[in-house]
């Protein structure tokens, strides 16, 4: 989310308007819904994180704890149980 000056963008006649509601203060105007983008589409951090937990499931199924797992992956053991019960 970038910051844009308004007197760039948009017509003085809507910056008129607008100030009649808010005048000199920052405000976030969202996306329309159809360019919304979920969490970690703009990186590979979903998929990483899929691929990390695909992981700890093959383990455990091996038969690594769930400490040695909270070890190995630096995560609570709560953690490693939440992703294990996601998998069953």
């Amino acid at each position: 989310m970038g910051y844009r000056n308004a007197l760039e963008v948009l017509p003085p006649e809507l910056i008129s308007q607008i100030q009649q509601y808010v005048d000199g203060e920052i405000i976030y105007i969202p996306r329309q819904e159809e360019n919304r983008r979920k969490w970690g589409d703009n990186t590979h951090t979903r998929s990483d994180l899929h691929a990390r937990n695909d992981e700890i499931y093959r383990l455990y199924l091996e038969g690594t704890s769930v400490k040695e797992l909270s070890e190995r992956f630096y995560l609570s053991t709560q953690c490693i149980y939440k992703i294990l019960s996601e998998y069953k």
